[in-house]
């Protein structure tokens, strides 16, 4: 963390004063579908890419034959209190086959090797221009000052790179796409004892494809795998330039201009093509693309500029004597619109950036909390569009997980469960019994389409995507079995956690567990909400017809369904039996779903209000929050519940201890989720937008004495037009 004390900061910049050592000082720039992570060193610069759809194999169906008949089988050992036995048996008859998912991958890496006789630098500077989404490199040697300039522009589709110096015929330098590991020596490309080591060991064809157009192609991998293409062009002034082997060589240029597009048969074509019809069809529109892209940076930066400051200008935030979290908040959106936009695939794990070809978790969408936390901020920072990507998602995942609800569980509806991939995977991922067998991930992600509703007041919408909600909550009415007087999910489990059994076993498939209660509360009142705003009548029918009514049989299943309760700590219990917690400091606060981002739990409920904030307290007390998105989560929860300090305290301890020197959050590692969940929270504790009723300044600390803030959305469909404040009281208002 040593970068953010420097110097003086800019709540539109990160700023370092040296080359990144590593990829988590790197600089992130993207256009939704196209990433990359700029390292510049002053010998070789390395963009790390990323295109949203390099995923290692196809679409599988992976759903358990042994699911249905052994699902009674295992009901009965819960409710018979064989916890063991019953998870032994979710373990063989519930996990998906094979049992892991696809996974996410890089793209490659471009490598832009100089020649210079001398690489002794001073005056250095890479900045992250947030902005106006612009990464800048640099430095001197001697009395030549060089210059590189990065975009991603969503307009152009394209990274491009501007190379410059303020004296004629400095530029020398080769460029090179590769895909493969990092150069075995971090040292200038001539003075390497092994050069390209490994650094284009996963490629298929490395060629030219016209005049100073280098094409790469790469199989991903997998049945049906998928194929990815990425395209360089070069092009200078002064200078000469010429193309050896899959090398462009640059000797003695004024000025160069550097344009990468990148794209894969995920988008472009059916599976009854053959392999070489569909590299050809990949290969002619990308460079096509790239071909038609104007020539001018000028142009090009003035349409990126543009664009991006289209989304990013809508907010404007100013918090006196508090410019780090000012940073962070900005920092926040500008990685929302860098990795989420119309066209492109949602935001994963971390994002788009990821480097490593098997990643932590496999960098897909985990939908247990990360997928819907990196949606958080979408709404309230004024940037709904950019959650697009993340409904586009959800109708594949429906598809499929109307199969899996049937195959495997001979129910109606759609299930998913806490993972899924770019096709929409619905099975179980993994054989983890603290997350694999819970079967609400489908519904949590579903309860998004509700908030986009709420703050937008898009009717349209709202019509066009309540088949997904409703196909959730049919599965999951046709799911419940009874418990007593109540109705409960079983198997369940509530996610991550573990709890202890009066006899000491530890156990963790259960019957009924509060989050999944909470969901199901908040999910089958949305649907009765929205069936009577896009009057579809109630037949009274309980066979399930499409298109029509479920209110009825939702509005009798919520009369079953346990509400929030208070255990012997004083705290929300976590399952429907008061079990004590194996790791009562556990990341996830799954009992608060409620709180947030739920709203069962709010001023109309005070006894369950403090035993949230004490559920809070005990997590803290025994180690909680140690994960970036965890902690993201407990700032939201503090802000929902009015406790300022608290959020303030939480947010400073996430920014200096649990972020990254590109102030990315960490997990560890990287995750991007506690970075959305951050600014989601920042926005939250200067207003809410809760069950009808606006709150403004409901969590302010005592030490955010003045401030301002324009462009925040709020549910209902309307706009915080601007809010400034002095010495804690509100100086200014508008909404509209």
């Amino acid at each position: 963390m040593k970068e953010r004390f420097m110097k003086e900061i800019n709540v539109h910049k990160i700023e370092f004063d040296a080359p990144a050592n590593n990829w988590n000082e790197a600089l992130p720039i993207g256009n939704g579908r196209l990433g990359g992570m700029v390292f510049g060193n002053v010998h070789t610069e390395r963009i790390q890419l990323n295109e949203d759809s390099v995923w290692y194999g196809g679409f599988k169906d992976r759903n358990n034959p042994s699911a249905y008949k052994n699902l009674p089988k295992i009901r009965e050992l819960i409710f018979d209190g064989k916890i063991k036995e019953a998870e032994d048996l979710c373990a063989l008859a519930l996990s998906g086959i094979p049992e892991e998912q696809s996974h996410y991958e890089p793209l490659g890496n471009l490598f832009i090797e100089f020649d210079m006789d001398s690489y002794e630098f001073k005056d250095y500077k890479r900045v992250l221009d947030i902005k106006n989404a612009v990464t800048t490199v640099e430095y001197s040697i001697g009395e030549t000052e060089f210059k590189r300039e990065v975009i991603a522009s969503y307009p152009d589709g394209c990274i491009a790179i501007r190379l410059s110096a303020n004296k004629n015929s400095s530029l020398s330098f080769r460029v090179n796409i590769a895909r493969g590991t990092a150069p075995w020596e971090n040292t200038p490309f001539k003075e390497q004892t092994i050069r390209k080591q490994n650094y284009n060991k996963y490629v298929d064809e490395s060629v030219f494809a016209g005049k100073d157009l280098q094409l790469m192609n790469a199989t991903i991998g997998g049945k049906n795998p998928i194929i990815a293409s990425c395209a360089v062009k070069t092009l200078i002034k002064g200078g000469s330039i010429e193309d050896i082997g899959n090398t462009v060589v640059v000797k003695n240029a004024d000025e160069a201009l550097i344009i990468l597009c990148a794209d894969t048969s995920f988008r472009v074509m059916g599976d009854n093509l053959s392999y070489e019809e569909k590299l050809n069809l990949l290969n002619d529109g990308l460079l096509k693309r790239i071909n038609d892209i104007s020539l001018s940076w000028e142009n090009l930066i003035d349409k990126h500029i543009k664009d991006y400051r289209s989304l990013y200008d809508r907010v404007k935030l100013e918090i006196e004597n508090d410019k780090d979290i000012v940073r962070f908040f900005n920092f926040g959106r500008y990685l929302l619109i860098a990795s989420s936009r119309p066209g492109s695939l949602p935001a994963n794990l971390q994002g788009i950036w990821n480097e490593d070809f098997l990643p932590m978790w496999g960098s897909r969408f985990t939908i247990n909390i990360n997928t819907e936390m990196n949606y958080w901020c979408a709404n309230v920072t004024n940037l709904s569009e950019c959650e697009e990507p993340l409904f586009d998602l959800l109708e594949r995942l429906r598809e499929n997980g109307l199969v899996t609800a049937s195959k495997m569980y001979g129910c109606r509806g759609f299930v998913a469960h806490h993972n899924t991939d770019i096709w929409g995977d619905s099975a179980p991922q993994d054989v983890c019994l603290s997350s694999s067998y819970w079967v609400l991930g489908g519904a949590w992600l579903s309860l998004h389409i509700w908030d986009h509703y709420l703050f937008t007041k898009d009717k349209n919408f709202l019509k066009k995507y309540y088949y997904i909600l409703k196909d959730a909550a049919l599965f999951i009415m046709d799911f419940l079995v009874k418990d007593g007087e109540f109705l409960v999910l079983c198997p369940t489990l509530s996610p991550e956690n573990t709890y202890i059994l009066p006899n000491g076993e530890k156990g963790i498939i259960c019957k009924g567990a509060s989050m999944d209660n909470e969901i199901i509360r908040e999910l089958l009142s949305a649907c009765i909400k929205a069936e009577e705003i896009l009057g579809i009548k109630d037949e009274a029918n309980e066979d399930f017809i499409e298109n029509e009514s479920i209110a009825r049989r939702a509005g009798e299943v919520l009369k079953s369904i346990p509400s929030p309760r208070i255990g012997k700590h004083g705290t929300i219990m976590e399952w429907n039996e008061d079990y004590e917690e194996a790791e009562p400091g556990h990341r996830h606060i799954s009992q608060l779903f409620a709180l947030y981002p739920g709203t069962l739990i709010n001023s109309e409920t005070p006894e369950l209000t403090e035993a949230a904030k004490k559920t809070i307290e005990r997590r803290l007390s025994f180690g909680g929050g140690h994960s970036g998105w965890s902690r993201a989560w407990i700032i939201n929860m503090y802000a929902r519940l009015g406790m300022g300090n608290e959020a303030l305290e939480n947010l400073r301890t996430l920014i200096r201890e649990q972020t990254l020197p590109n102030l990315f959050d960490n997990h560890p590692p990287f995750q991007i989720d506690g970075n959305f969940g951050a600014c989601a929270a920042i926005a939250e504790m200067l207003v809410q937008s809760v069950n009808e009723e606006i709150k403004i300044l409901p969590s302010l600390p005592d030490e955010w004495k003045s401030g301002r803030v324009e462009g925040l959305r709020l549910r209902g469909g309307k706009t915080l037009k601007i809010l400034e404040w002095e010495n804690g009281e509100v100086k200014n208002k508008e909404i509209i």
